[in-house]
């Protein structure tokens, strides 16, 4: 029988690396001229209808309080602000760069936790931020060292990206829709979010669309809605459900690795022996995550072995 820790960190590693699949989809829809807000309101507006069907499938409920409805109204710009600024960062730095400025969502997830809630922040998940942290820096860090133009317009929108993504993560924590249906409250922060992307473009008026010859694009599409907008918010949600704010945060480090593998599977990148070290330091930290309280005792009992010698003389 698998237990409901085991399945939330699954279920973590799966929303993170989906997520991680972002740039595959969205840069061919960039290259060929759609804007920020086009992509995501069509990645929104698909995702929305399948996320119904699923609820219908499954036998969930649409109808949520009054009060809940409000906070899945906060939500849902939550997580429009987050994808928007994520995508306008694509804009002005690579995608592996922006996918490791991202991963800083944890650090503040872990901080609105300590400081709002009270939550003790243990030394081994620190460590395993700091090691994730280092081992996501080196994953980017190809051994020429240009590294990339790093933009201050880019930085500032991806940090604005990862403390939007922060707030939400927490926000279905430490709130009642930690008790609503996980297809629920997926389902209507889709269905608030997309106003903000509607919005934008019925001010600005330029709704764009693949062009005739390219219906590989519409997939590019689909695949946005399904994989790092469905798979990933339904996986996400139910992981903070089974382990809580914090660890599903950290799981995230998945995602940038998700971008190296699909670098070199996919576009026949170079994997260095620098990148190979960024790899076994993520998996790592991920192990000490997913061990968790499992690792104090089995240290305890380990310096049991070894009693602490005296000194002669000494009482």
């Amino acid at each position: 029988m698998i237990s409901e820790y085991s399945k939330g960190y699954a279920l973590a590693a799966l929303a993170a690396a989906a997520y991680g699949l972002n740039p595959l989809f969205a840069l061919p829809l960039y290259a060929a001229g759609m804007t920020a807000d086009s992509v995501l309101m069509f990645r929104y507006l698909i995702a929305i209808p399948i996320v119904a069907v699923m609820i219908v499938l499954r036998g969930r409920s649409f109808k949520v309080s009054r009060h809940d409805m409000l906070l899945l109204v906060v939500m849902g710009l939550l997580m429009a602000v987050s994808s928007l600024t994520l995508f306008l960062g694509y804009n002005y730095m690579d995608a592996g760069i922006a996918s490791t400025i991202l991963f800083v969502y944890p650090v503040m997830v872990a901080c609105i936790m300590a400081g709002v809630y009270r939550e003790k922040v243990s030394l081994l998940t620190v460590g395993c931020i700091a090691l994730a942290f280092g081992g996501i820096a080196l994953l980017f860090n190809n051994g020429s060292g240009d590294g990339g133009a790093l933009s201050v317009t880019g930085t500032v929108l991806v940090l604005v990206s990862a403390l939007s993504y922060a707030i939400y993560i927490v926000g279905l924590n430490k709130s009642s829709l930690d008790k609503v249906a996980t297809l629920t409250v997926t389902f209507y922060s889709l269905l608030f979010g997309v106003f903000l992307f509607i919005g934008r473009l019925w001010f600005d008026g330029d709704v764009e669309l693949p062009s005739g010859g390219q219906w590989n694009l519409w997939f590019n599409l689909v695949a946005l809605a399904v994989f790092p907008t469905v798979v990933s918010l339904v996986c996400m949600t139910s992981a903070i459900h089974y382990i809580g704010s914090t660890p599903t945060a950290i799981m995230g480090a998945l995602e940038p690795v998700t971008a190296v593998v699909i670098g070199v599977a996919v576009f026949g990148e170079r994997l260095t022996f620098i990148n190979v070290v960024g790899l076994s330091l993520v998996i790592v930290a991920v192990t000490g995550v997913v061990a968790g309280d499992g690792i104090h005792p089995l240290l305890t009992r380990m310096r049991r072995l070894f009693p602490r010698l005296r000194r002669p003389g000494l009482k």
